[in-house]
């Protein structure tokens, strides 16, 4: 398994305040036990996709950086200090490949991201609905469909930061980390990022 290539010659590791079952999750990944890496792979690859879809719009190419973002996780696994929780560093590892992706896209002429008009479709109701009448439902379709709509127009740091916060629900704490901000840095990006959102929201509407 390519995993095993990726933790040859792996450093030693040392943790401050990662819990203990990830720690050894973590250390048999790195020693090369193929069923570890797969169990690391079961537990995130959702939070993974999504996030990415979230991002990007599209499911392809959400699964194509999915794909990216775990060979990136093994062949760096090794270096993990336990800075940040293990859900965390790959946040920012996923965050990177995107912002990545879409300088691919740039250089070849594409737009920054691919038409959202969908995105209700393909990512979903920002909040699930159980037990909805059939108007209810209807109207929060559409007013997720524009809430996606808005969210495509913003840059992609304040995007980000939306989702992060508002949709996977991370601690400013955490998104600094991932982002490789300040905590200050991150609230400003929301502040702004919610502003745009509202005023997009309205442009929408009207």
């Amino acid at each position: 398994m390519q995993s095993q290539i990726f933790m040859k010659n792996a450093g030693a590791i040392s943790w401050s305040d990662v819990d203990s079952g990830e720690a050894a999750l973590i250390s048999r990944c790195v020693a090369g036990d193929d069923l570890a890496c797969s169990e690391l792979v079961a537990t995130h690859q959702r939070t993974v996709f999504n996030l990415a879809l979230h991002l990007l719009g599209d499911r392809d190419e959400a699964l194509d950086v999915s794909q990216e973002v775990f060979l990136r996780v093994f062949r760096t696994l090794s270096h993990f200090r336990g800075q940040s929780a293990l859900r965390t560093w790959i946040y920012r590892i996923v965050v990177n490949q995107v912002r990545n992706r879409q300088r691919w896209w740039r250089r070849r002429r594409r737009a920054d991201l691919v038409s959202l008009d969908d995105h209700i479709e393909r990512c979903g109701d920002l909040e699930a609905t159980r037990e909805v009448p059939p108007d209810r439902l209807l109207a929060s379709k559409e007013t997720a469909a524009h809430i996606w709509q808005a969210m495509e127009r913003l840059p992609f740091d304040q995007r980000t930061a939306l989702v992060l916060r508002e949709i996977d629900g991370l601690r400013y704490e955490e998104m600094a980390f991932t982002l490789n901000v300040a905590v200050g840095t991150v609230k400003s990006r929301l502040t702004r990022a919610r502003q745009a959102l509202r005023e997009e929201l309205l442009g929408i509407r009207s």
